[in-house]
């Protein structure tokens, strides 16, 4: 499953990093603390966070990951956004909780 099918799928808003909704998604992480997320998440997840700092594009920079998805409500900060437009890394954000997310991205098969 690629970006785009996913936000197809459980209705997420795509909020930055559109010319990269085709990267395929090899599984998931959710993490919110920076330096599990290094140390923990593999090139090609998605990583479920809800930071909206500007450090997230650079962590998901660093280790390949298909996308972020920011849960419970949390918007990106404008920076946040910029950078991901400028990385081409995809910020998707839900109202959904990290909990509720996460038993949906299983339900897919991720």
């Amino acid at each position: 499953m690629n970006v785009e099918q996913l936000c197809q799928n459980l209705k997420l808003n795509p909020v930055a990093g559109m010319n990269g909704m085709d990267r395929e998604i090899d599984g998931a992480y959710s993490g919110d603390l920076l330096s599990y997320v290094m140390a923990n998440a593999a090139k090609g997840n998605l990583w479920v966070t809800i930071q909206a700092h500007s450090n997230i594009v650079a962590v998901a920079c660093l280790l390949e990951l298909s996308c972020i998805v920011i849960a419970g409500g949390v918007e990106a900060e404008q920076d946040t956004v910029q950078k991901a437009n400028q990385e081409g890394i995809p910020i998707l954000s839900t109202d959904y909780d990290v909990y509720t997310l996460c038993c949906k991205l299983n339900s897919l098969g991720i």
